[in-house]
């Protein structure tokens, strides 16, 4: 069930890994990622789970969001799969989803309630408005943090701005679908960098 390289190992002599200790330190560290996920989870996530927990480095934490990403359903219920089952299999991935999931299902299912009741307020409408001038900030600060994860790309810094770019480009300005976007500029970038490590 793994779908990224094992990332656990380290190399000898250094300190051990910071790691989760059982299935139930999964369950509650992903619920109380999940909890905290309003308005931007990438940077919950990347904060949580690279700079507190140190369960991953920011070169791990953007190759497993890469393929997270590409997989079908929401990213971070993907990521958190992912991480469970490299730690305790079957069981980590099921008590990271339990965790990504359980809470915040009946959290949401509450707060939908009260906003159909309060929707139509102007105050309402105008704090939701301005949570996405938030959100859109946290992506973008969490973008800037992850750049300087690409300085040991195989593909050097310079190609890796230029797909950068060319992404921004295709989604903002053509306006292209994510389904487009990820085989067409995505399978280009695997494609290069393949080729850069092939022996």
């Amino acid at each position: 069930m793994a779908l990224a390289t094992d990332t656990t190992s380290t190399p000898p002599g250094a300190p051990p890994r910071p790691q989760p200790r059982n299935p139930a330190d999964l369950f509650w560290s992903f619920t109380w990622l999940a909890l905290q996920g309003f308005g931007g989870v990438l940077a919950v996530v990347q904060r949580e789970l690279v700079e507190k927990k140190r369960w991953m480095t920011n070169e791990e934490f953007v190759e497993d969001w890469a393929v997270a990403q590409i997989m079908p359903g929401p990213n971070v219920v993907n990521l958190s799969i992912m991480i469970g089952d490299r730690y305790f299999g079957l069981r980590g991935a099921f008590a990271a989803l339990a965790g990504m999931l359980m809470f915040p299902l009946m959290l949401v299912l509450g707060l939908a309630v009260v906003y159909a009741e309060f929707s139509s307020h102007p105050a309402v409408a105008g704090a939701l408005r301005g949570m996405g001038a938030v959100a859109a900030g946290l992506i973008a600060g969490v973008g800037i943090k992850l750049f300087a994860s690409i300085k040991a790309h195989p593909l050097g810094r310079p190609l890796c701005v230029a797909f950068v770019a060319l992404t921004i480009l295709t989604m903002a300005v053509l306006r292209w679908p994510l389904l487009w976007i990820l085989p067409v500029v995505g399978g280009a970038a695997c494609l290069l960098t393949w080729r850069k490590i092939a022996p």
